[in-house]
Parts: C-alpha cells; structure tokens; sequence
C-alpha cells in the first residue's frame, strides 16, 4: 500500500501540480490582462519617448491579443457545446422545429385547398386521386358499430386525407386543427350600418353596383329564413349578390351548380362507394360541414336550382330546415361511423348549423322547371329584374361580423318593431278580401315570416309600409300564378284599386306592379 502511495505521489501528484500551474498561468493571465491600471502605468513610463509608429504598433499589439482572447473563448465555447448539445444550438433546435411544423400546415393547407379548387372547376364529386389501402376484404360491409373506441375527435393527431373514406371532410378536420385561427369580430355595428357598408364594399371593391332597398330586402331575408331565392332575367346579379356578401364578411361563398339530371339527396350530399370504400363527397356536403368549425355566416348558392326539380333533390333539406330545435337539423350521411372518419360525423350525421344560409338562384325561361309552392313557402324570394345605375362611394373595407352578434340584431329587431296592429288590422281585411273573391288566403307559415320580415327590414333602415308591400307581393300575390288568371283582369284592377282603398294610394307600388304584370302576361 506504501509503494501505491509513493507511486501515487511521485506521478500522479505530478498531474494534479501541473493541472494547478495550468489554472494559475490562465488566472495569472486573465489577471494580467484585465489589470488595466498596472498595465497604463507600464505604458506611461515608455510612452515619453514613443514616436507615432510606436503607437501605432501598441494599438496593434493589443489588438491582438483582444483577437486570440476571443477566439480562445469562441472554440472553447464551440467545444462545450459540442460535447453537451450535440453540435446544435438550442434556439437553432427550436428554430428548426418550428419550421418543421409550419412545412407540416402547409401542406395540409395546401391539399385542402387543392382539393377546393378542383371541386370548383370540375363541378362534380371527383374521388381523391390516391388510391385507399384495402383495410377490408372484398365483399365485407360497413362495421355496424356506431362509435368506436378510437374514434377521430379533434383533440386527436391528424389523419391522413388518403387514409380515409372521407378525403374532403377529412382535409377539413386537419386544417381547423393546425392552421385556422378565429378572427377579430368587429360586432359593433346595427342592420342599418350593415347594409349601407356591404353597399358601398360591393361598389367600391367588387364594381357591383345595388339598390340600398336590394341590400335591406337581402338581410332582412337572412333574418327571416335559412332559404332564399333570386329570381329574375339573365345578368342582373343575382348570384353575385350572395358572391360579395361572402367577401364582404370575409367568408367566401360556396357555389354549387346545380345539373339537369339531379333527382334525388345524393346530388346534394354524396353517397358511398361499395365498391371503393370511398364516400363521394360534394361541395354542398363540405360547406355545412365546415361550418361547424366556425361563427362567421357562411352562405351556399345553388346556382340555377331549377334547371332540375327542386322537390325532388332538395325535399329533405326542406324538411330539416323546418324542425323547430336546431339541434334537429342533422342530415344522415352514412349508417355507420369508421374509427378514422371526420371529427364531426356523429352517429353517421352532420350538423346543420345556424351560420349557414343557402341561396337559390332562379331563370324563369324554357330551359327550367316551375318551382313548386312548398319551396317558396318555405323560402323568401327577390326579385331582380334591374341593375341598378353605377354610382361613386369611398372605397370600403370588409368587416368580420359573427353569427352570434347577426341573430343577435334580428332578434333586437324583432322586439324593437313588431308589426303594428294597424298593419295587422289591415292584413286581415286584405285576408278576407282574397278568400272571398281568390279563394286565397294567409297561412300561418306566412303570417310568421310577415312577423320576422317586416322588424328586420325596419331595423335595416326601410319603413314597415315598404317590407309589407314587398312580403305580400312576394308570398301572398305568387300565389296568384296558379289560378287561371284568363278571365279574372277586371277583379285583379278591383283588387289592385282596393290596395290602395286600405293602405292608401299608391303605398303597395310592389304589389300593384305585379298585379299589372300578371294582366300582360294572362
């Protein structure tokens, strides 16, 4: 033990004493260097005799001995970090993992958005090009369990779009969970200011050019039911109108053109594949679905909805629409749910949720079919017959503006202006009038949308004479079009003069101009 000692003391004392005189020799230089008040005196005491180029070779010297001390200090630190971190810096690490997970939204925005304007220009249900894997054997059926346990909720990591029968909806799920951020609502404006900058926005940005009173009969209608119609000759904007709404609240419209050969639900919300173990998604399908994601109002035209039977494709969205809880418009779109389907499927349904309006557009010509009295009883149609003339206005900005605050204005509205009981003492006169000599009357459907239209339009700035002139032009006096009006010109001028005898001459200028219109066309 002795000897180990000796040993130990002899070589490896040694060491550890040469170890001491390296951190000495390094204090003793730092020491040194950074003693700045010893190292001015040295310099006085020479610097009587020094000349300029002596000067000039201090400033040089001590330069360089700054440059090796900075250098010594940069590998040393360079070593460290090497040796604990692995050669990467940690703000580089996280520097490079943010852009790891922004190339990551990236691309699933921009398969989604691929997949958007695909759908856009084809105008049809294309499947996903990339082929599914076979997850079943050939001939099986779709699992009969309804939630799974591993089923896709949003909390869950993204799917692959390819993965799943449900490519568009699930591109959907992906981006609301990585990429969509909620905007800033701007909820201090009432109906009235609503209309007059949704005006000026589409003049100014879009060069589409509309009456005041066409914007106050457009919101109104929202604030009336989820289904309204434009109808009216070719080129009067009747779906840019819709169009420019959607940027105006920076929301873009859903365009679906509707074809000649649709007949049934399928057109509307897409059908499975047995054979590909695909769903056939639509665009209509994709916009009520996505809407759950969201509070911005979010409207979907059905470009030329009667280029085939409205009845017949569009029954049950009818149907829906008219369940008195919201809670109850859910459409089925499959029987059973997958493990990897959509976050928002529930039980093979989707919600239709109350910041969606769908907007029809109608050309009343040879090429089209007669939309049927259960439809226009359940919407609210316009008439746009005219463009208005162009007019200059300060260039206007789109606003975001929420569901939540525009329910909250139309039922302000509604509390605010109810339809007076002069009004009301007035309709049923008229009521009595059509029964007598039309066989005609006010359904209770009607009366309701009378008593939601006409507080919104006043709350949208017009007066409760004009949307009574206008409501009862566009869903009591339609009603005419099914009679044989042939013989009947003289009691349409008796019931034209008797407008005028209730609510005062020329007050109903709608209504009489639609009466003189069905005498020219009868």
């Amino acid at each position: 033990m002795n000897n180990f000692f000796n040993y130990f003391t002899e070589d490896i004392g040694q060491v550890f004493q040469a170890f001491v005189e390296v951190l000495s020799a390094i204090f003793n230089f730092l020491n040194y260097l950074f003693n700045f008040p010893m190292r001015m005196n040295i310099i006085k005491e020479h610097s009587e005799s020094f000349s300029t180029t002596d000067w000039v070779m201090l400033l040089i010297a001590n330069i360089m001995i700054i440059a090796v001390c900075c250098l010594i200090i940069y590998f040393i630190g360079k070593l460290i970090r090497k040796i604990f971190f692995g050669g990467i810096s940690k703000r580089e690490y996280e520097r490079m993992s943010a852009q790891v997970r922004t190339l990551q939204r990236d691309l699933l925005r921009s398969n989604y958005e691929k997949d958007k304007i695909l759908a856009m220009t084809m105008g049809n249900p294309e499947l996903p090009p990339e082929e599914e894997e076979e997850k079943k054997e050939e001939g099986e059926e779709e699992s009969t369990e309804l939630v799974p346990s591993n089923r896709n909720t949003f909390d869950s990591p993204c799917v692959d779009p390819s993965d799943s029968r449900f490519f568009r909806l699930t591109c959907v799920d992906n981006y609301y969970k990585t990429e969509y951020v909620k905007p800033e609502y701007d909820n201090e404006m009432n109906l009235e200011q609503i209309c007059e900058r949704f005006r000026n926005f589409a003049a100014s940005q879009l060069k589409l050019y509309y009456d005041l009173d066409m914007m106050r009969f457009f919101l109104a209608s929202m604030g009336t039911s989820r289904i309204i119609i434009l109808q009216g000759i070719s080129g009067t904007g009747k779906t840019s109108l819709p169009y420019a709404f959607g940027k105006f609240v920076q929301k873009d419209t859903t365009v679906v053109s509707v074809q000649p050969s649709w007949r049934e639900r399928t057109e509307l919300y897409g059908y499975f594949n047995e054979f590909t173990k695909r769903y056939a998604e639509t665009e209509f399908l994709q916009a009520i679905y996505e809407c759950n994601y969201f509070r911005d109002p979010h409207i979907v035209i059905l470009d030329e909805m009667n280029i085939a039977r409205v009845e017949y494709y569009f029954a049950e969205m009818l149907s829906i629409l008219e369940m008195p809880l919201q809670e109850e418009w859910k459409v089925d779109i499959v029987t059973a749910v997958w493990d990897n389907d959509p976050c928002l499927i529930d039980g093979g349904k989707v919600q239709i949720t109350n910041n969606v309006w769908i907007v029809g557009t109608i050309n009343n010509d040879d090429s089209t079919f007669a939309v049927a009295d259960k439809v226009y009883d359940r919407a609210i149609p316009i008439d746009l017959d005219s463009r208005a003339d162009p007019f200059e206005c300060e260039m206007t900005d789109p606003v975001y503006i929420s569901t939540d605050r525009l329910n909250e204005l139309f039922d302000e509205a509604k509390r605010n202006y109810p339809v007076s009981q002069e009004i009301m003492d007035k309709l049923e006169l008229v009521n009595a009038y059509l029964i007598k000599n039309f066989r005609l009357a006010f359904g209770n459907r009607i009366m309701k949308q009378i008593g939601d239209f006409v507080p919104c339009f006043i709350g949208c700035g017009g007066s409760e004479i004009q949307a009574i002139d206008f409501i009862v032009a566009k869903k009591v006096l339609r009603k005419f079009e099914s009679l044989s009006l042939g013989f009947m010109k003289d009691e349409l001028t008796k019931f034209s003069n008797y407008l005028d005898k209730v609510f005062g001459k020329n007050q109903m200028a709608i209504c009489k101009d639609y009466i003189e219109q069905l005498k020219k066309n009868n």
